[in-house]
């Protein structure tokens, strides 16, 4: 097992023990399973230095190496007691593409996994609504491999970029739910994380409506990984609708 992931695995066990008191001190949490579809448009921007660039004096940036909508999975997991809770999450999303710029041609494959762990502290009086704050880690696995190959008048030699790297980072974020009647509601999420990445930004957008034994979650979510290895630098967006059904305990 990697050391980031190891991190993150140690992170997400003392989380859940933090939480442990809590859950014992109330008669019952509430849980919920909820597996995504995500409906991703996907770009990625590729910086790489001289000695990879043919010789070129300066980074090199490659833009929308990878620019294309496709599917990912994704699955979400909470509880909450009475003021505090617990969610992990974890995202899939392999893809490969060709595209054609005015200078170059590239063929390019992507394979991340995003998981994320975090504690939750609800000071409101009900369950799953009202003001989150939530703190805890991200890891990103990112493996991006691309062939460049010139097509201006310059005779270059094709190019070829490679990312694979492990990033773990400090979470922290905020959120707030709307319940509009007894079925339906609304909520809004924005955090950050900071750590082996130079940034990574989330904001999502949920509507949720409720069943007798689930809840229909259907939104827009936005990714921007900014991440740097070995003198190779991406900017990586994932944007786009999701649709889940969450399973309750």
């Amino acid at each position: 097992m990697k050391a980031p992931m190891r991190h993150a695995v140690a992170g997400l066990a003392a989380i859940l023990a933090c939480s442990s008191t809590d859950a014992a001190a109330q008669e019952r949490w509430h849980w919920i399973v909820t597996p995504y579809l995500w409906a991703v448009d996907v770009s990625t921007d590729l910086e790489v230095p001289p000695p990879v660039s043919s010789g070129i004096a300066r980074r090199t940036g490659f833009d929308d190496i990878i620019d294309k909508l496709d599917g990912a999975f994704q699955i979400h997991a909470e509880g909450q007691g009475d003021r505090f809770g617990v969610f992990a999450d974890f995202t899939y999303l392999g893809l490969s593409d060709e595209n054609t710029r005015r200078l170059f041609r590239s063929e390019s494959d992507l394979d991340t996994r995003l998981f994320e762990a975090a504690a939750v502290w609800s000071p409101g009086e009900q369950r799953f609504t009202g003001a989150d704050v939530f703190a805890g880690l991200r890891y990103i696995d990112l493996d991006i491999s691309s062939t460049i190959t010139p097509t201006g008048p310059l005779a270059l030699p094709p190019i070829r970029v490679d990312l694979d790297k492990s990033f773990s980072d400090f979470m922290l974020g905020a959120r707030y739910t709307w319940a509009f009647g007894d079925r339906w509601g609304l909520t809004l999420r924005g955090d950050g994380s900071w750590g082996d990445t130079e940034g990574t930004w989330n904001a999502s957008a949920i509507a949720n409506y409720k069943m007798r034994r689930g809840v229909w979650f259907f939104g827009y979510r936005y990714l921007d990984v900014d991440a740097e290895a070995r003198g190779v630098a991406t900017d990586l967006v994932v944007k786009g609708p999701a649709v889940g059904y969450g399973f309750k305990f």
